[in-house]
C-alpha cells in the first residue's frame, strides 16, 4: 500500500486543473502582451482567470497580482507595506514567532534596514489571540502579518478579528493564506484583509504559480523589474497555462469546500485518536481549531528523521514539518514556538490528508506509526534511560 500524507507540502494536480491547462500549452500558446489574435486569446484567458480568482476571494480583478507562488507573494506584500510605512516614518512590523520562513526571512531582511520587528509569542495550542495584536500595535506600526493557518501544526488564526483591530488602528494587515486557500472559506473584504498570499499547488493546482491580493489603493513595490505585466507590478511574461490551471483548481476546491472539510475532518480525527494511543505522545496544536487535514504529533524518545524513513519503507509518505526546511537537522521553529523542548521537537511527525485518502489508509497508517515508534524506542538508549527512570519523561 502506498499512502500519500504530505499534502501540506504539495498536492497532486487535479484532472480539472490539468485539462484546463492543456489548450494553453499547445493551441493558445501566444504571449498575452502580443497584439495579434493568438496573443489576444491568451490575454483573454488571463483576464478571465483573474476575474474568477478575484470572485472566489471576494475582491476586484484589479486587486489580483499573479506571482510565482506564496513565497514571492509574501515577500512583495511585506516589502510593499514596509515601504509605505517608511515614507511616513512608521517602521514597526508585528508578526508571530511561527510564521513561514518566507515571512520571517523577509522580516529579518527589513530588520537589517532599520525596521523594528515584534514577533508575538504563540500559545501552546498554536493560536494567536487578537488582544495580543492590539497590545502590540504602536503609533509607528505599519504592518501586521499573521498567517491564516499554520503550515506545520495546522492551527487556524482569528483572522477576521485581527483584521478588525488593524483597521481600527489604521494599520495594514497581511495574511499568508497558503495553507488555507481552497480548504477554508475566505472573503477578504468581510475578513478585513488588506493583503493575502496563496499558492496553487496547495489545492491541487500547478506548482510555480500564486496570487497576491492587495486592496485597491495599496501601492505595491516591485520585486522584479523589466516589463509592464501585472499592471507594471511584476515583470515577466505571464504563465498562462499555470494561471488558468490555478483558477480551475481553486474553483473546484471552493465549490466542494464543505463536503471536503466534513470528509477529511472525520479522517483527521480518526488518525488523531489512533496516534493518541501511543504512550508518551502529544498532538501539536489545538485539537479542533485546525485545518481539516492536518495531524502533527511528537513522540518522546525517537528522532523524526528515522521515523520518516521507516514509514517510507512501509509506503506511508509523510514529513516532519515544513517542506522548505525538511533538509535541516534543527528542530522545527514552529514546535519550539509553542513550547516544545528540543528533544521533543526532534521527534515530530506531520501527516496531512486530502479527500483522496480513505479510512483503510488511515487504519494502516495508525498501525504503521505504532510499529515504527515501538521499534525505534526499542533500539534507543534515550528510551531505555526514560523507562529505567534515569531520566524523567517530558510527555506524561
Amino acid at each position: 500500500m502506498q499512502i500519500y500524507l504530505d499534502n501540506a507540502a504539495t498536492t497532486k494536480m487535479s484532472k480539472t486543473a490539468i485539462n484546463a491547462m492543456l489548450p494553453y500549452m499547445n493551441g493558445v500558446y501566444g504571449n498575452p502582451s502580443s497584439l495579434h489574435s493568438v496573443g489576444q486569446r491568451a490575454n483573454e484567458a488571463l483576464a478571465d482567470a483573474r476575474e474568477r480568482v478575484a470572485k472566489l476571494l471576494g475582491c476586484g480583478a484589479n486587486e489580483i497580482t499573479f506571482t510565482s507562488g506564496g513565497s514571492e507573494a509574501d515577500n512583495q506584500a511585506i516589502v510593499s507595506a514596509a515601504r509605505i510605512g517608511e515614507k511616513s516614518g512608521k517602521k514597526h512590523i508585528i508578526s508571530t514567532a511561527f510564521e513561514h520562513h518566507a515571512v520571517l526571512h523577509t522580516l529579518n531582511k527589513l530588520a537589517k534596514e532599520g525596521f523594528e520587528i515584534t514577533l508575538l509569542d504563540v500559545h501552546e495550542n498554536g493560536i494567536i489571540l487578537p488582544e495580543q495584536v492590539a497590545d502590540a500595535i504602536r503609533e509607528d506600526t505599519c504592518l501586521v502579518t499573521v498567517m491564516y493557518a499554520n503550515n506545520e501544526i495546522g492551527t487556524i488564526q482569528p483572522i477576521q478579528e485581527i483584521g478588525k483591530i488593524c483597521h481600527e488602528k489604521g494599520v495594514l494587515f497581511h495574511t499568508d493564506a497558503v495553507q488555507a486557500a481552497g480548504h477554508l472559506h475566505i472573503h477578504v473584504k468581510e475578513q478585513n484583509i488588506d493583503m493575502l498570499s496563496l499558492s496553487a499547488h496547495k489545492f491541487h493546482g500547478p506548482k510555480g504559480i500564486g496570487v497576491l491580493y492587495a486592496r485597491k489603493g495599496i501601492r505595491l513595490s516591485n520585486l522584479i523589474e523589466g516589463g509592464a505585466q501585472e499592471r507594471g507590478k511584476r515583470a515577466g511574461t505571464e504563465n498562462i497555462p499555470a494561471i488558468v490551471g490555478m483558477a480551475a483548481a481553486l474553483e473546484e476546491a471552493c465549490g466542494h469546500i464543505d463536503e471536503y472539510a466534513e470528509k477529511v475532518t472525520a479522517l483527521r480525527d480518526k488518525l488523531i485518536a489512533g496516534l493518541s494511543e501511543i504512550p508518551h505522545s502529544i498532538l501539536n496544536g489545538d485539537a479542533k481549531r485546525r485545518l481539516p487535514g492536518n495531524v502533527n504529533f511528537c513522540f518522546e524518545g525517537i528522532e523524526g528523521e528515522s521515523l520518516l524513513l521507516l514509514l517510507d519503507d512501509k509506503g506511508v509518505y509523510a514529513s516532519s514539518g515544513s517542506a522548505c526546511t525538511s533538509g535541516s537537522l534543527d528542530p522545527s521553529h514552529v514546535l519550539l514556538a509553542i513550547g516544545r523542548v528540543h528533544d521533543i521537537a526532534h521527534g515530530s511527525l506531520r501527516l496531512t490528508l486530502s479527500d483522496e485518502n480513505t479510512e483503510e489508509e488511515i487504519e494502516y497508517t495508525i498501525g504503521a506509526v505504532k510499529e515504527v515508534v515501538e521499534y525505534l524506542r526499542g533500539i534507543s538508549p534515550i528510551w531505555r534511560d526514560l523507562v529505567s527512570g534515569k531520566k524523567e519523561f517530558i510527555i506524561k
